[in-house]
Formats: structure tokens, C-alpha cells, sequence
């Protein structure tokens, strides 16, 4: 059976799509590849694709098309197009010098041990003179941009310590060096060795002894932790199973259907939403994350990573362990990515469903019966969680039993550190521990949001709350009014966090029958900062998206990645930043929004040496879409249902919730 175009890519067309591109090409052009996955199907035909299954019609064929992106001889990077379905290539080209692709995480391990073996770096380790039982780690980094001319690959390797008798968990972050290699990626072409500042200005040394300092350690076998407290375990069970089915990519949970598929590039992306019967939305998805870093001392002006599109959420993506990560009853979907050969390789349970409890949905005790009408409210929650060296991102799609999808991030995992002097403090980051510091920086992502919100005819608006000047009408000085601004063209909306800025997606074709307005949905976000670089820099120049919280486009198929489709020491906006130039209509049209989700991270010292998460959410939210609250349709919440336990002594409380529904 023929997989569903909005599917996963298959191993078998990840095996013969690299199977054309290498037999494309002579073996002296050494094909090394990089990335490999599917590419969305036209959005016109896919609409008559979804029409038809809804309705039980012949399904028209949708080839399936990967984009397959290569080395050859070494260095030159390629893109090709392979349609799968009937087995050839559409088209393959070399493209430009300077242009760098994502990079492969088997890749990045074969650097790291060039490096550790390379002499000049060995010789640089001999001057530290480390003691007995220590050893060194390096982590690689995306080199990312300073110099207009410099077209080559890079890669940046940052030097640590590696402590307790080279235990493998030893937090190396703890034990930064101040020297740092530079090679070439592909040829691994030793460049050059920068040596790191541990002052307050760009003042560098040569690398001399190391001085012993106590490492801060994060694992349960290296913490120091011997008392532990003793919690009595939370069981999350599901006696009669879940409410949520599935049938391939498909879901169905409570009144949802959409479709969830994994992505190498993204994590996953969700399709086709329907709530009650209705359309919400044609696809969902993180689609870039940037994170620039602000000490501005040489080489670290140079730390700006973007996640996505510089290495992949997806294949860096953990393998989520039952009772660990996700808990109650769980359906996984495997990842996939690739070698360097392309052939394919499975990432276990890279993404995890299940529902879970959120409280209290709605309440109301009428105070003259003391009855009570609740309803808990419920999550299906869709998870993936990328490490991406130090860090670990958390992403949850989360659908509510009452019409709200939560767009859920949480960062974890270990800062990037630097060494710092003895006594020094500086003002663009926290000293931690003892010699390391953590520097200031931010974390943006792009969450690209297709709508269909009764329809692919939407239009975007955004909703400012003004006093009423005094008046007759307004004699007392106490009113207040909203004033509705549509976007007729493709651009940004400023924030305005004083006047209650909201946004909303809305369909002018669609009356609510009780507004007699425009049904729709609202887009709620609080104001953020975002991207603090200065406008000229190449951190602004390259990742437009991150300057604006909330931007529209017109739909168009391929733009799905906000600072374009190659970000690896990219120089220039490829993605948002040009899109918007045309100025394009955008009002009742197949619209493209693009909410922007950032957090400026001033370390604290609690965020060392593993940070407790930090969560931030996007909602969307039902806005006069219903005629009156969706869950009305949901059972009270009841004792004979949730089977609580009293562990109080004394007078048992009432009942949950007296009713005579």
C-alpha cells in the first residue's frame, strides 16, 4: 500500500533516492551525503487529495519527492530532487561557493576525534600539563559569520577538562579551555588556533599549566547528592486504555483529527486539523530556532547557532524512554536519518503521544443549591525533544478537549560556558562556578502556522484594547473599546503590550451565527524581547524573523523555514526577510502566519550544572468560532470516575461536585 502523502519518508526512499543521485554521478566525485527527506507535496493538489478522502472519492496520485542534499569532491555541496514514485531525478545542481549545508551528526563526531588527534592540538594539550585521571572533550560549533569573503566550511572546537578519572558523564562544561581550533569541516584542513580571553576585554594568553579547579557536576554518580529525598511514586493510569486511536500518521482523540509525520529537519510537523468537524488548520510546525550569544569578545561574537537548519531538530532527536519522558499510555513514531553513504538509519521513538490531566476546564457553584457543574480539561500532547550538544529543547504540541492548540517549548540541558579569571565578572554573562562562565544570549524560534480556519480563505487582524475618550456616552471616564486592524499585506506586526495587542486569524467568509462577525482563532503570546543584535550585524542580516513577533505571507509551496532553507554560516535572510519585500495581498487568502516565541536567558547560578526546564507557550485559542463553550459535551468530573484517595484523617469531604446530570 502506497504511503499517505503527508506520511514520514520510508527508508526504502531514502535507500533509492541516494541509489539515483550516486548512480548520477561518477565515483571519483566521492558522494558524501548530509541530509535526506521528504518534501511537502503541492498544497493545490493535496487540498483535492484530502477533499476526495474526506468524501470517499478515487484519490488522485501525488508523487512522493525527496530533496537529498550531498557533498562531492569533498567540498562542493549539492542539492538534487528525486521523485520516488517513479523513480528518477528532477533535478540536481551544485550550488554556489559559500553555500554550507546542514550538517550530519556522524559527521560532527568524526571531527571531534580529528580533532583531539590532530598534533597541534595535542601539543596544545601538553602545555596544560593536566594531572593524573583528568582528560579532554571538545565540543564542535557552527562557525557561523564575521567575514563577507570567507566562503569556506568551518568549524569552531571548543576545549574542556574533562575531571573525575575521565568518567564519560563528567561535566566537562564545568572545565572550559581557553584555547580553541578552528579546521575546515569537509577537508578537516587544520585553519588555525584561536586563543580564548578569561578577562574582561579581548586580552588573551598563551596556554600555560592548567589550575586545578573542582568541577560542578550534574550526574547522580558524580553530584555529591547522598540524602535523597524520598517521593511516593505518582502512577498515571489508563485502566480501560487511552481515548486516542490510531491509524498510521492519522489521529483521532475527543473531537480531533490531524495527521502527525516526523521530519528530520523540524522534529515533526502536524497536518490537517480538524476539531468538532471542523478545519483549523492545514500544518503546524517549528520552523526555525536561532540562538546568538551576547559576549561580544572575539571568537565569541561568532556564536550564533540555528538549530534546524544548521544540523536538524529531528536528527538530533532523543529516544524517549516509557516512564521517563512520557508518561500513561504511549504511542511512539520512529525518526529517521542517514549516513554519509545514505543509507538510512531509524531514531527510535523520537516522538511520543499520549493525554494527560490539566486541571480544571470550567467551574460554576450556583450559590443558592450549592450545586456544582465541573469538567476537567485534557491534553493530547505531541512530543519530541532534541539534544543539540548542550542543550535540550522539549517541544509539545498540545491539543485541549475544549478546541485550543498550545504550542509548548521548554529549553533544559547545560549552558555554554567560557572560562573566566579569578575575581572577574563581566557584564554579558554569570559566573556559575568556579573559573566558568555562562554569557548572556537568547533563544528565537519560528513557529510557522498554515491555517485553514473553516477554510484555506483566511485573513490575519490584530486587536488593540483603548480607553473611550470622555464623552456623554462616557461621562465617568471608565470605558474601554477594542479596534480591529487588518493586515492587507504580507509583512510584521509590531508588538504593543500596553494596549493588550492580540492577533487573530480570522474567516471573513464565515459568520458566527451569535457575533454576526467573523469566526476565528486568536494567536496569544505575551510581548518578548526580541533579537538584541544591532540591525547591521550579521546575527540581524541572517535571521530576519527573530527582529518581529508575529509576521504574515502569502502561501507558497517550499517556504517553510523562516531564515530561509540554508542557514550554515549563511550571510544574508534567505526566508522571511525577502518573502515579505514583494509586499504581497494577504487578506482573505491562502495565508502563512509566522509567530516568533523568544527568551533572552540570563544565566543564574540555579541553572548550573543542568538547568531546570523554562517553559513558554503560544496558544491558540478559539475566537467566536463556537456558538457557546465546546466542552459542554464533556462528562462532570466525579469520584466514581477519577478515583481519588483521601489521606487526610478527620471528616470526609462532600462529594465530588452534587449534581443530578
Amino acid at each position: 500500500m502506497a504511503p499517505h502523502p503527508f506520511d514520514s519518508v520510508l527508508d526504502s526512499e531514502i535507500r533509492l533516492a541516494s541509489k539515483l543521485v550516486k548512480d548520477a554521478h561518477a565515483a571519483s566525485d566521492k558522494v558524501h551525503f548530509v541530509q535526506i527527506d521528504r518534501l511537502d507535496p503541492p498544497k493545490q493538489d493535496m487540498i483535492k487529495y484530502l477533499e476526495a478522502e474526506k468524501h470517499g472519492a478515487p484519490l488522485p496520485t501525488i508523487p512522493r519527492v525527496l530533496y537529498v542534499y550531498y557533498n562531492t569532491n569533498v567540498s562542493e555541496f549539492n542539492k538534487a530532487l528525486v521523485n520516488v514514485t517513479n523513480r528518477h531525478i528532477i533535478t540536481k545542481q551544485k550550488l554556489p561557493e559559500g553555500v554550507v549545508g546542514p550538517f550530519l551528526p556522524d559527521d560532527v563526531t568524526d571531527w571531534e576525534d580529528h580533532c583531539m588527534s590532530h598534533p597541534l592540538v595535542l601539543q596544545e594539550v601538553q602545555k596544560l600539563q593536566l594531572p593524573k585521571g583528568y582528560q579532554i572533550r571538545t565540543d564542535p560549533w557552527i562557525y557561523a559569520t564575521d567575514d563577507p569573503n570567507e566562503k569556506r566550511s568551518l568549524v569552531q572546537f571548543f576545549m574542556y577538562v574533562l575531571a573525575n578519572g575521565g568518567h564519560k558523564e563528567s561535566n566537562h562544561y564545568s572545565l572550559p579551555l581557553k584555547f580553541s581550533p578552528v579546521f575546515e569541516a569537509h577537508s578537516k584542513k587544520f585553519v588555525r588556533i584561536d586563543y580564548l580571553p578569561g578577562g574582561f576585554d579581548e586580552t588573551i594568553t598563551p596556554t600555560g599549566p592548567w589550575q586545578v579547579v573542582q568541577g560542578v557536576e550534574y550526574h547522580p554518580e558524580l553530584n555529591g547528592e547522598k540524602v535523597m529525598r524520598e517521593p511516593k511514586p505518582l502512577l498515571i493510569q489508563q485502566p480501560e486504555g487511552a481515548s486516542f486511536t490510531t491509524e498510521g500518521s492519522k489521529v483521532k482523540w475527543l473531537g480531533w483529527e490531524f495527521r502527525v509525520a516526523t521530519s528530520v529537519r523540524e522534529g515533526f510537523a502536524v497536518y490537517d486539523g480538524w476539531f468538532k468537524g471542523r478545519q483549523i488548520f492545514y500544518r503546524i510546525a517549528l520552523s526555525e530556532m536561532t540562538v546568538p550569544y551576547g559576549d561580544p569578545r572575539a571568537p565569541y561574537h561568532r556564536k550564533q547557532a540555528f538549530d534546524l537548519g544548521d544540523c536538524g531538530f529531528g536528527a538530533n532527536g532523543n529516544v524517549l524512554k516509557l516512564g521517563c519522558d512520557c508518561l500513561g499510555v504511549i504511542k511512539y513514531m520512529d525518526g529517521i536519518t542517514i549516513n554519509s553513504a545514505g543509507e538510512p538509519r531509524t531514531l527510535a521513538n523520537t516522538v511520543c503521544m499520549h493525554e494527560q490531566d490539566a486541571g480544571i476546564l470550567y467551574k460554576h457553584v450556583n450559590y443558592r443549591t450549592e450545586e456544582a457543574v465541573v469538567a476537567r480539561k485534557r491534553e493530547f500532547v505531541v512530543q519530541t525533544i532534541a539534544t543539540v550538544a548542550n542543550y535540550e529543547y522539549i517541544l509539545n504540541l498540545k491539543f485541549t478537549n475544549d478546541g485550543i492548540v498550545d504550542i509548548e517549548v521548554r529549553a533544559t540541558g547545560i549552558l555554554s560556558t567560557m572560562p573566566i579569571d579569578e575575581n572577574v565578572s563581566v557584564p554579558w554573562g554569570t559566573t556559575v562556578g568556579p573559573n566558568v562562565m555562562a554569557a548572556y544570549h537568547q533563544h528565537i524560534l519560528s513557529f510557522r502556522i498554515d491555517p485553514a480556519v473553516d477554510g484555506h480563505k483566511n485573513s490575519v487582524l490584530y486587536e488593540d484594547t483603548e480607553k473611550m475618550p470622555r464623552s456623554k456616552l462616557n461621562p465617568y471616564g471608565i470605558g474601554f473599546v477594542t479596534k480591529k486592524t487588518f493586515v492587507d499585506n504580507a509583512g510584521y506586526v509590531e508588538q504593543s503590550p500596553f494596549t493588550n495587542r492580540t492577533y487573530k486569524i480570522v474567516n471573513e467568509n464565515r459568520l458566527n451565527p451569535i457575533t454576526k462577525g467573523p469566526v476565528g482563532y486568536k494567536i496569544m503570546m505575551p510581548a518578548k524581547q526580541m533579537l538584541l543584535a544591532d540591525e547591521e550585524s550579521f546575527n540581524s542580516k541572517r535571521a530576519a524573523f527573530a527582529t518581529q513577533q508575529l509576521w504574515v505571507t502569502k502561501y507558497h509551496d517550499n517556504q517553510l523555514f523562516a531564515a530561509g532553507e540554508f542557514t550554515n554560516q549563511s550571510q544574508t535572510d534567505t526566508g522571511l526577510g525577502e518573502w515579505v519585500k514583494e509586499k504581497e495581498p494577504v487578506r482573505n487568502d491562502d495565508v502563512v502566519v509566522w509567530a516568533t516565541l523568544g527568551f533572552t536567558h540570563i544565566p543564574r547560578v540555579e541553572d548550573f550544572p543542568v538547568m531546570p526546564v523554562e517553559t513558554h507557550n503560544i496558544h491558540l485559542v478559539p475566537a467566536n468560532f463556537f456558538d457557546r463553550n465546546p466542552g459542554l459535551d464533556l462528562p462532570q468530573s466525579s469520584q466514581s470516575f477519577n478515583k481519588s484517595v483521601l489521606v487526610e484523617t478527620g471528616a470526609a469531604p462532600k462529594a465530588c461536585c452534587k449534581t443530578n446530570l
